[in-house]
């Protein structure tokens, strides 16, 4: 018995089996086009690209692991979460998907802001508006693309576009919902009072699930596409984030994870709804039925590494780029660097933030510069870690996932700045594997989520926290930054 989780991301799609007892059997992914963007601060995809990865990525997995169609029993769906994907009554895409990371929707958060007063919003959603969620991108296409906007009868985010292509079914579930600015995130339900204000007919908005819930069948159109059985169950699964909780095991109230991909988030599992009333942190659904989550974002974390590559050396790998920032002490003597290169989520709020070096000098060199960017990447999410102090939310530990988990020196910066263990995890898979697990507890393999991260998972390493005086210090003059660069552009 075999499960399937499929992660729907920004730079491509990855599928992965995982048996009876939680093991990795085997996995295969598929690049997407790169995103467009026609202007500075957008960013778009094709959905049907990302349907075209679906079906090459699960073909492989099966092809790779000899295991039979007959012999999968559920599949889960996570992927790039906030996408706004548009389509008529035909279940057409209308437009190109404004997708995470798209930052030209600030005017219809003040809109919204406007009309439902910025405090009732974080009441009624448990977020503020901000140019990443799809509420925002459904008020831009309104308001400059009407005749598109005319002709909606389904929002979808990503993952969920894929769901609708293998089985034809409408679903979403809540802890990707939360993420639209929608949803009733206490109540874990769609908000009639956010929808009516927004002009956002209800009849668009799919069926709710919780996460691990069967809602849809791959369809016999789509089995004989991607190689599946027809009537394959299918569990609504979650947005990358949520997914990738389970697959790490941050289940329980005091557990949090700090994983860096592209951008980096801090996540902390709750057992109630715990809003910020300023809205520096996002209050979400968990992907564990009546568990909530709070998280911080940072933008632009594993982005911050990728553009300094480029920019220094596009020819290097990321290992031979880091290998002498080892020899650069702590703090790397005063070279500091702020990683807005996309604006700032967690917790400046501010899509217009810019990203800056500070503290160079002529001795800096090369190492000095990369060493800096992976502790400017640890401070900026040390942010939220400040926040959860401020708000009462407990951190009994951390965990570490993503391609900071995977560096070595990366791994022993982030645990002196948190100043707490971190663990790393024998088979740290990511979303995939958290929705393969919740496949199977769709399937009935296991009776809840936390018996299957049970079985699943398995820390390898802890890491304890070094240099913590040096970080500290560096961290309150990092924290100086941000307002010095605002000042400069004359806020």
């Amino acid at each position: 018995m075999y499960f399937l989780g499929l992660d729907v991301g920004t730079g491509g799609t990855r599928a992965v089996l995982v048996d009876e007892h939680g093991k990795l059997i085997a996995s295969a992914a598929s690049e997407h086009a790169a995103f467009r963007s026609p202007q500075p601060g957008w960013a778009e995809q094709d959905p049907e690209d990302w349907w075209r990865a679906a079906q090459e990525s699960i073909k492989g997995v099966m092809a790779s692991s000899g295991v039979s169609a007959a012999e999968v029993k559920a599949l889960g769906l996570t992927g790039q979460m906030h996408g706004a994907v548009m389509l008529d009554a035909e279940g057409r895409v209308l437009r190109p998907s404004l997708i995470w990371c798209d930052q030209r929707t600030g005017p219809q958060c003040d809109w919204l802001h406007a009309k439902l007063g910025r405090e009732h919003l974080i009441e009624l959603t448990a977020n503020p508006a901000l140019p990443n969620f799809t509420l925002t991108k459904l008020l831009w296409v309104r308001d400059h693309e009407p005749e598109i906007f005319a002709q909606i009868a389904h929002i979808l985010c990503p993952k969920d576009y894929v769901r609708y292509r293998l089985t034809g079914k409408y679903a979403m579930d809540v802890q990707e919902a939360s993420g639209t600015l929608l949803l009733d995130v206490a109540h874990r339900r769609w908000s009639s009072e956010v929808a009516a204000a927004a002009g956002i007919d209800e009849a668009w908005l799919p069926e709710l699930f919780e996460s691990q819930e069967v809602c849809a069948a791959v369809s016999a159109e789509s089995a004989a596409l991607t190689g599946l059985s027809a009537g394959t169950v299918v569990v609504a699964g979650a947005g990358d984030q949520g997914a990738g909780a389970v697959g790490m095991g941050i289940l329980q109230p005091g557990s949090v994870s700090a994983t860096i991909g592209s951008s980096g988030v801090v996540f902390a599992a709750t057992a109630e709804p715990t809003r910020d009333p300023l809205g520096r942190l996002h209050t979400f659904c968990h992907a564990v039925p009546g568990r909530w989550h709070v998280m911080g974002v940072t933008q632009a974390a594993g982005l911050s590494l990728r553009w300094l590559r480029e920019v220094l050396a596009p020819q290097e790998d990321y290992t031979a780029l880091t290998a002498d920032a080892v020899d650069v002490p702590a703090g790397s003597d005063g070279v500091l660097w702020a990683p807005y290169l996309l604006g700032e989520r967690t917790p400046h709020l501010d899509s217009h933030a810019t990203a800056a070096f500070c503290g160079i000098t002529a001795g800096t060199t090369r190492a000095h510069l990369v060493r800096a960017v992976l502790e400017g990447v640890a401070y900026s999410l040390k942010d939220t870690f400040t926040l959860f102090a401020e708000l009462g939310i407990p951190v009994n530990g951390v965990r570490l996932g993503g391609g900071g988990a995977r560096s070595p020196l990366w791994r022993a910066i982030q645990a002196g700045i948190y100043n707490y263990p971190c663990d790393v995890l024998v088979a740290e898979e990511g979303a995939a594997f958290g929705a393969a697990l919740l496949a199977g507890v769709g399937a009935g393999a296991w009776p809840d989520t936390d018996a299957a991260c049970a079985a699943a998972i398995e820390v390898a390493e802890q890491i304890m926290p070094e240099d913590t005086a040096e970080y500290e210090r560096g961290y309150q003059v990092y924290r100086r930054i941000y307002p010095a660069l605002r000042a400069i552009r004359g806020e």
